[in-house]
């Protein structure tokens, strides 16, 4: 799912990708990549005392919630829903909502 250390990673990884091209957070070499150290530990720092009730709605989203996430996570469908509304742009991508 969404919260798997795999799906995590992928995303650090593609975000730090993003970042390193734009040469804001590290310095890319023939083949290494250093990076800056704020940026690293920006990366791995954990949300410290979140309550019961916020680890609730991280882990357990709302229906609606997991579909609006489902078509940001679309790169299709994500630039459909700012064109003609995300109702349409669902509808044409995962069927009826």
């Amino acid at each position: 799912g969404c919260h798997s250390p795999n799906f995590l990673l992928i995303h650090i990884l593609c975000l730090l990708h993003i970042c390193c091209r734009l040469r804001l957070c590290c310095v890319i070499r023939k083949r290494s990549i250093k990076i800056k150290k704020e940026v690293a530990n920006a990366f791995v720092k954990r949300k410290k005392r979140a309550s019961p009730y916020e680890w609730y709605l991280e882990y357990y989203k709302s229906p609606m919630e997991q579909m609006h996430e489902r078509c940001e996570n679309y790169p299709p469908c994500d630039y459909l829903s700012d064109q003609v509304g995300f109702a349409l742009a669902y509808n044409r991508f995962f069927g009826r909502y």
